[in-house]
């Protein structure tokens, strides 16, 4: 663990005990959080039904704020996470980013929702304006995915991998070696992990897949198993 990653988990476990609540956290962090309270009380906040990045808190809820984008040209994900970070804006301090009937939202810590709102005009090199709505937008929002079923020999991530994407092993150890595979959110460098049920990783280029788990065994004792794509 990094001294960054250390400083975030104990600053947010501080947060708790004191009463307050904790900034976004992601699916690990929350769990390394999470393991830093036992014995303490706390609930968890889901901005909307399906999403990642939640807050811990004690008794008030947390205070955030959903800010709209809205531009003429397409945007992906990554180029509003991108522009969010080239405003030197702490991952810790905004939530999911949602495309959702072809607009484009960023949930945001309230503290720095002014911050966002003075100066954040590109992405990319695409102008863009934004505008605080009301959080009761993302009320009826579900996530979109792509279902996909697959036969494979083992539940190691690099086997659902090469499976899963249509590349070969040798392309897969240096997806590996280049630091190109995250398993929930985090680099993964052992390719021999299994995959468990709920387990999200994604492949640098390729994209972000859920793990569903084994639908059912093969004659050949092959898992037939079920993975989710996301889509923006």
């Amino acid at each position: 663990m990094s001294k960054k990653d250390y400083y975030i988990i104990e600053k947010n476990r501080d947060k708790i005990i004191k009463g307050n609540y904790t900034n976004f956290l992601d699916p690990s962090t929350l769990n390394k959080v999470k393991s830093k309270l036992k014995g303490y009380e706390y609930n968890i906040y889901y901005p909307y039904k399906d999403s990642e990045k939640v807050i811990i808190y004690t008794k008030e809820k947390p205070k955030i704020k959903l800010i709209e984008i809205i531009s003429f040209d397409k945007l992906t994900h990554r180029e509003i996470m991108g522009s969010l970070y080239n405003q030197n804006i702490d991952s810790e301090f905004f939530g999911d980013i949602i495309i959702y009937n072809n607009q484009y939202y960023v949930l945001v810590m309230e503290s720095i929702c002014n911050l966002v709102l003075d100066t954040f005009n590109m992405i990319g090199n695409k102008h863009i304006k934004i505008m605080e709505v009301d959080i009761i937008v993302l009320e009826s929002y579900k996530k979109k995915y792509e279902k996909k079923e697959l036969i494979v020999s083992s539940l190691r991530i690099d086997s659902v991998i090469s499976k899963l994407v249509g590349i070969s092993r040798d392309n897969i150890k240096k997806k590996f070696r280049d630091n190109e595979v995250f398993l929930n959110y985090e680099v993964c460098t052992k390719m021999t992990k299994n995959l468990k049920v709920n387990d999200i990783f994604s492949i640098r280029k390729y994209g972000k897949y859920k793990f569903n788990g084994v639908i059912k065994t093969s004659k050949k004792n092959h898992y037939i198993i079920e993975c989710l794509k996301y889509i923006d």
